[in-house]
């Protein structure tokens, strides 16, 4: 077991790792994406992960679960913003949230947690900025499905 400073939601079935530094908008980016049609939230500020079967799980720490901290606004309840909860996901991705990328990028190399590699996408400050994220990561995850 690993505690991660992360956020994590499902999108489409898909388990979200969302990594950054402090006020990079990692919880902002999660409910963004858990407030889809096809979304839900697990987890803001310490995701507990483990594996099962081969397969690394994530799940909230027990004091933080169903609640998320909105920067100038506190920690609220998730369904007091109309999102749905997760008690856990599978991890799909692992995002990770930055300042500042290159023009034309090396692909990433993969996340890599108890010898289980997650592919990673790194997202700037312009890519959030401009809403790109949500269509970025969809992108990513239909790539690894057949």
């Amino acid at each position: 077991m690993v505690t991660l400073h992360a956020a994590c939601c499902v999108l489409g079935g898909a388990g979200v790792l969302i990594r950054g530094a402090a006020g990079s908008g990692k919880s902002s980016l999660a409910l963004l994406l858990a407030a889809a049609a096809d979304g839900a939230f697990v987890a803001d500020d310490r995701v507990i992960c483990t594996v099962q079967a081969g397969r690394l799980l994530a799940r909230p720490h027990a004091a933080l679960a169903g609640r998320v901290e909105v920067r100038g606004q506190g920690i609220l309840a998730v369904t007091e913003l109309g999102v749905s909860c997760r008690e856990e996901t599978v991890l799909h991705i692992a995002v990770d949230l930055v300042d500042s990328t290159p023009r034309l990028p090396d692909p990433p190399g993969d996340a890599e947690y108890f010898g289980i590699a997650l592919p990673r996408l790194v997202l700037d400050a312009g890519v959030r900025a401009a809403g790109l994220a949500p269509l970025l990561i969809r992108a990513a995850l239909r790539k690894q499905r057949p």
